[in-house]
């Protein structure tokens, strides 16, 4: 192309102020004539060449000035759809346009929100999706403004996400929340057009659904981008955080990925997407972010545009750029040398002229093909060099990436753990609470001695390297002193050389001397005034040869000087040159004494640090036992005054296994308390005895509390006593084991004086029938059980005396005497002590009920008894015998012909005992029949008077029923009381028992009619308490 040279300034200026007013006349003309295509009130998708030109525009004049200038007088309130087709050009715009369109944006913030805030009040279709439209762009403005370098297009590299996250923890939880909100705005878009649409295939396809469908392929983009950031910054939250605090961004980003993953696929149905863009798929499941390895697996959605052809039009170039290349004339070494300056360049130069030119462009080229052969290899060696370093650095970062791969993983892997382990801890019962809590301090004590043990390896490890350097120290020093040797030798060599020297010029100079007397002494040798014998030719002869020995050891000697010249300036370059070679190593020997001197320090200073964290710990975890421990003997001793424990109770023997316990507890804590303050650094043993010591201890105030429910007042309340002072000293104890200053003077011998005082109690309350030998309690069972066979042959006996002796008009007495000879005596034996001591209560409730039977039916044939005391009486033989049959079955093997037969008996016992209770209230029945009332002979008053009577008269015998049923609780109540008090005081009424049998009128002294009275229902002799029911 020919171009203007010479153009005149004013023409050239002329020409240019009206070429610039055109042009942005033409501009301004087809940006208003592409808004005003692009916004309108037409139903119909927004047409890309319209939004292409609006973004040219702005990339044109480098910002939205004339699009503002132009959008600001729209009337966007009188039309939903010109507001709608607003927003989704000023989202194109913010996307694809200039970049600093962002800051012009912000400047018209307030006409958005107003736009927004307009439709969102009117209950309009479209007027609903340009108030979340303009929420959106409003959230996009403010999060590019405050994250520069995210541009409106979203589109980052990951090092780029990597810088703007940075390394602070709370900037990239602040950043995610942000990214979630921007998700959010867009999410909220989709669904809302989605809600006023059809999803139909053929609905797609329509103009009316079509403008609002085109907003969302911005939409997509956006969302593809944001998915990706929002998972890589998970995962690096989840490398710096626990698992619990990223909770609920785990269940918002679940939340966000499922909608996303809704939104693609609904869009991906529709034929206009399909056209248009391509539209990622989401995994099936949303990333794990407790799994460090699952960031290696996630795939960054990529959203695909079909690109459009290029415009034909392409400006020219209005003036020529290109300009012709210069030759430059090499210049040869020849030329430099030559155009040197001075006297000595122009000789050289002449000389050089006339050595044949052809000769020296030869010797040029060969010195450049050697060059050019010695820089060629040097390019090569050092390719070489480069390549083996990035291979070195290649393997270095794939090093460091597995190992931050291994370390998420182990982090993640620990996180799941602890989850893990709180889920089991969440779902324990309390009473296993301390069992876990045992196992915790097992694991903190296994973790300490697994860092104590490491930290021995890296003393261990100190220790080696500390030698190593000694060692090489030691290596450098005798370098160093051989290195010094050889200098004084060089040193004395020169000073031999030197004194050579001198000594070679001393004689040169002598030698010289006698020369130059002997030349001055020639000429006289030739004077004619000399004698005769001076001047022969024989004298002379001699003469010129021994000058000529003397030039020729004149020569001799100055080649000798001169070769020890140049042997003392070799020796000399040597001698600098090792003695460079010398200072270099004591430098570098220096330098790296010092550096290991530093590495030692801190190595020491960390072993140091490591030591003190690791007292710490164990102090630490010290004080965590003696808390938990704490806390469990405080409940214990709450318990103690808790009204809901008093339903609780317990037996002696079971007190005594816990005290004892408790005590073998107390010198395991004494033995820890020992070896931690020998060895602090491991407080395993200390810790394992203090939790074993809290529950022993604590299980032993319980159970003492329970025992005090079933003991006597004056024993119940020394063992209450004795608990709360037991808890009192343990806590004592506990808090000396809390304090430093306190630690070594800390003695448990108060704990185990109380506790030993706590089993001395058991101990007393302890039955006095369990401390009798196996065969005597075998012949106390024999005793017993023949003296209640003789009781109930006794009262057959009498009951058959009487049949014989008098008509009884009544048939109370067969029933009587069918029980009676029902119950006829077992030999069943006992080896078990509680076994031994219900089935001796039962023979001897059966004895005596059989007794009372017999006195009660003697009363009533009398008319001086009282029908229920047969009642009463039935009632007691069974419940004894039901007792006596338990206490046998507990003991007795199930194929048992005894047991068969005993059980018989019981069920006959049973039966006859129903037949006397209904005969006995058949003839009460009878005789009160007999007493007919007759109120024939009653006015009214007497009537009225006799009910009031009545009246008054169930009024009383209700409250004498009443206070009698409290009187027979507090009877019953005082008998289970002197049972046990019984029990203390036995030893001299058991050996009377023993020595005869008791009285048959007269209810034996034990009377445990309901049991043993420590006994509770669950435990393993089967003996149950029996109780009258029915009066």
């Amino acid at each position: 192309m020919n171009t203007i040279k010479n153009v005149p300034a004013r023409v050239l200026s002329r020409r240019g102020g009206h070429s610039l007013e055109a042009e942005r006349e033409q501009f301004d003309k087809i940006q208003a004539m592409s808004i005003s295509k692009a916004i309108n009130t037409l139903e119909a998708p927004l047409k890309e060449k319209h939004a292409r030109r609006i973004i040219l525009g702005t990339h044109h004049e480098k910002g939205a000035f004339t699009f503002w200038s132009y959008a600001i007088g729209l009337p966007l309130p009188s039309s939903a759809i010109l507001s709608w087709k607003f927003c989704h050009v000023l989202h194109k715009v913010l996307r694809d346009g200039h970049p600093n369109v962002l800051q012009d944006c912000q400047r018209y913030r307030s006409n958005i929100r107003e736009t927004g805030d307009l439709w969102g009040h009117l209950h309009d279709r479209y007027g609903q999706l340009v108030n979340i439209y303009t929420k959106l762009l409003l959230t996009k403005i403010s999060f590019h403004l405050k994250h520069p370098e995210f541009p409106p297009s979203l589109e980052v590299t990951d090092e780029v996400l990597e810088k703007a996250a940075g390394t602070d923890v709370n900037n990239i939880f602040q950043l995610t929340v942000e990214l979630f909100d921007y998700m959010d705005c867009e999410l909220k878009l989709s669904e809302s057009v989605f809600r006023q649409l059809s999803t139909s295939m053929a609905v797609s396809q329509m103009s009316a659904v079509q403008c609002r469908l085109a907003p969302l392929i911005q939409v997509i983009q956006d969302c593809s981008h944001l998915y990706h950031y929002t998972v890589k910054l998970m995962f690096k939250l989840h490398s710096c955080l626990p698992a619990d605090t990223l909770q609920g961004h785990r269940d918002r980003f679940h939340e966000q990925f499922r909608s996303l993953k809704s939104f693609f696929k609904r869009a991906s149905d529709m034929l206009y997407f399909k056209r248009l863009i391509q539209i990622p798929r989401l995994p099936e499941s949303p990333p794990n972010f407790l799994r460090a390895s699952a960031l290696a697996e996630h795939v960054k959605p990529v959203v695909v545009i079909p690109e459009e052809a290029p415009e034909d039009e392409e400006p020219e170039n209005l003036i020529e750029i290109s300009t012709a290349p210069t030759v430059e004339h090499p210049v040869t070494p020849f030329e430099l040398f030559c155009f040197g300056s001075g006297q000595y360049t122009g000789c050289v130069c002449r000389m050089i002229l006339s050595v044949p030119r052809d000769l020296q462009i030869d010797n040029l080229k060969k010195e450049i093909d050697l060059l050019r052969a010695e820089l060629e290899k040097i390019k090569l060696e050092a390719q070489r060099y480069i390549t083996q370093l990035k291979a070195q650095i290649n393997g270095l970062e794939a090093e460091v990436e597995e190992q931050r791969k291994q370390k998420q993983k182990a982090l993640v892997d620990n996180e799941q753990l602890r989850d893990e382990l709180e889920r089991l801890q969440k779902a324990k019962l309390e009473g296993d609470r301390s069992r876990g809590l045992y196992l915790e301090a097992e694991k903190k004590a296994s973790a300490t001695e697994m860092r104590y043990t490491k930290l021995k390896e890296k003393h261990s490890e100190l220790i080696n390297t500390h030698a190593e350097l000694l060692r090489k120290n030691a290596d450098t020093a005798r370098q160093l002193t051989v290195t010094q040797q050889s200098q004084e030798e060089v040193a004395r060599v020169k000073e031999q050389l030197a004194f050579q020297m001198e000594q070679a010029k001393r004689e040169s100079e002598m030698k010289v001397g006698l020369w130059d007397r002997r030349q001055d002494f020639l000429p006289l040798s030739q004077d004619p005034l000399l004698p005769p014998p001076l001047r022969s030719p024989q004298v002379s002869s001699d003469l010129g040869c021994q000058l000529g020995a003397l030039q020729a050891e004149k020569e001799t000697l100055r080649r000798s000087v001169s070769e020890k010249e140049c042997e003392l300036v070799s020796l000399k370059g040597t001698v600098q040159e090792k003695e460079l070679l010398l200072s270099q190593e004591v430098e570098k020997g220096a330098k790296e004494v010092q550096e290991l001197q530093g590495q030692l320090v801190e190595k020491k200073s960390q072993e140091r640090t490591l030591q003190q964290k690791l007292l710490e710990d164990q102090l630490r975890m010290l004080h965590g036992t003696v808390r938990e421990a704490e806390s469990i003997i405080q409940d214990a001793v709450a318990k103690l005054d808790d009204p809901l424990h008093i339903r609780c109770t317990s037996s002696p023997d079971y007190l005594i296994s816990r005290a004892q316990a408790a005590l073998e507890s107390v010198n395991a804590v004494e033995n820890g308390h020992r070896c931690y303050l020998a060895n602090m650094a491991d407080a395993t043993g200390l810790v394992t005895a203090l939790a074993q010591f809290a529950h022993l201890t604590a299980d032993s105030i319980v159970n003492g509390s329970a025992t005090s429910h079933l003991a006597p007042t004056d024993h119940a309340d020394k063992l209450i006593e004795t608990c709360r002072n037991c808890g009192q000293q343990s806590l004592d104890y506990l808090s000396k084991l809390k304090d430093k200053q306190s630690l070594r003077q800390a003695d448990p011998a108060d704990v185990r004086k109380t506790l030993q005082g706590l089993l001395q109690l058991g101990q007393e309350l302890r039955p006095r029938s369990l401390d009798v030998r196996q065969e005597e309690l075998g012949d106390l069972v024999d005793k017993e059980m023949a003296s209640t066979s003789a009781a109930i042959e006794d009262a057959v006996r009498r009951i058959e005396s009487q049949v014989c002796g008098s008509v009884f008009p009544l048939n109370q007495v067969a029933r009587c005497f069918s029980l009676v000879s029902a119950t006829t005596p077992q030999e069943f034996y006992a080896k078990n002590s509680r076994w031994t001591e219900g089935l001796i209560s039962a023979s001897k409730a059966v004895g005596w009920g059989a007794t009372q039977l017999v006195e009660s039916a003697d009363r009533v044939v009398l008319h001086t008894g009282k029908y229920e005391e047969l009642i009463v009486c039935s009632h007691e033989i069974a419940a004894s015998t039901a007792q006596l049959v338990a206490a046998s079955k507990v003991k007795a093997e199930k194929s048992s012909k005894n047991l068969s037969k005993l059980q018989e008996c019981s069920r006959a016992v049973n039966e006859k005992a129903a037949n006397v209770v209904a005969s006995t209230k058949s003839g009460q029945e009878q005789v009160e029949d007999r007493d007919t009332m007759d109120f024939s002979g009653m006015s009214l008053i007497k009537l009225k008077k006799e009910e009031m009577e009545s009246q008054v008269k169930v009024l009383e015998l209700e409250k004498t029923l009443e206070n009698e049923r409290l009187r027979l609780g507090e009877l019953r109540r005082q008998h289970y009381a002197l049972a046990g008090i019984y029990d203390e005081n036995s030893d001299v009424g058991r050996s009377s028992a023993v020595r005869k049998p008791p009285g048959i009128l007269k209810k034996p002294p034990v009377a445990q009619k309901p049991g043993y009275g420590f006994k509770p229902e669950h435990e393993e002799d089967g003996v149950y308490q029996a109780h009258v029911v029915n009066f």
